[in-house]
């Protein structure tokens, strides 16, 4: 029984959901997914996918049902006897930070792989990045450093923290997580990330 997904087999998984499908759907890989998918952690215990378009998340979770996945939270799927849950979050949310722009918009994604039907985009470093910090876990704090190592060369620091102040800014416990992108800042001191 797998307890973690690598990139080739969750790629196998996309696919064998793309040959259920009919329509188009697009999918936007976010948090330890997105960092799987781009080579940045070996493999993830959860997927997580944002579906940004209403109509096709909710064709996507009829046709997921249709392949014996059942609801196990708001936004989490999982086949009986298996331990993997596939999260597919419905709009702009990753959980329950909303994000200000849609990862459909120009340069808010990358394109990772197009089928005949599942479009998989991998959610911009800004938007990847400032989610997980929203979070705020131990894991969270340890996967934007993985990513800001490897990506060193294209994200800008400062962007960044923009980007984080701007997404806090709408939530209710700003306050709370406000000091999270310091701390994130000290770590990259640490590793001489950041100045």
């Amino acid at each position: 029984m797998e307890y973690r997904l690598n990139k080739d087999r969750l790629i196998d998984v996309l696919k064998d959901w793309n040959h259920f499908l009919k329509r188009k759907v697009h999918l936007i890989a976010c948090g330890g997914t997105a960092m799987t998918l781009v080579g940045v952690k070996i493999s993830t215990k959860d997927v997580d996918f944002m579906a940004p378009n209403k109509r096709e998340h909710d064709y996507l979770t009829k046709r997921l049902e249709e392949l014996n996945y059942k609801q196990i939270t708001a936004s989490g799927w999982k086949r009986k006897g298996e331990i993997i849950r596939y999260d597919i979050f419905c709009g702009n949310f990753i959980h329950t930070t909303e994000l200000i722009n849609s990862p459909l918009e120009k340069g808010r994604h990358s394109i990772l792989m197009e089928l005949s039907h599942l479009y998989i985009g991998i959610l911009n470093d800004y938007d990847l990045i400032s989610s997980k910090l929203m979070r705020g876990s131990k894991v969270d704090f340890e996967d934007c450093l993985g990513l800001v190592e490897a990506h060193r060369a294209e994200i800008d620091i400062e962007r960044l923290i923009k980007n984080f102040h701007e997404l806090v800014s709408y939530d209710v416990a700003q306050d709370r997580l406000r000091p999270h992108i310091d701390i994130f800042l000290g770590n990259l001191r640490e590793k001489r990330l950041y100045d």
